[in-house]
């Protein structure tokens, strides 16, 4: 896993959508949530970017921390 840092969308509670990410020094416009889910402590999101580019991103609540997966 890789941390990333991310500007979100935060309503109700934070982390509801992410909007765009940096990630080795390149930022990243998400285009589409193409999928969220959540598991024990964790907010998933497989997003699609620029270049139809996919990648799964996930917002540790215990951590507090983001990272890209995979």
């Amino acid at each position: 896993m890789n941390n990333i840092t991310v500007k979100c969308y935060s309503g109700h509670t934070y982390a509801e959508e992410p909007r765009s990410f940096e990630w080795e020094g390149v930022e990243y416009e998400v285009e589409e949530i193409q999928r969220a889910w959540r598991e024990p402590g964790e907010r998933h999101f497989l997003v699609k970017t620029g270049g139809n580019k996919s990648f799964q991103i996930c917002y540790n609540e215990v951590n507090e921390r983001w990272s890209l997966i995979g």
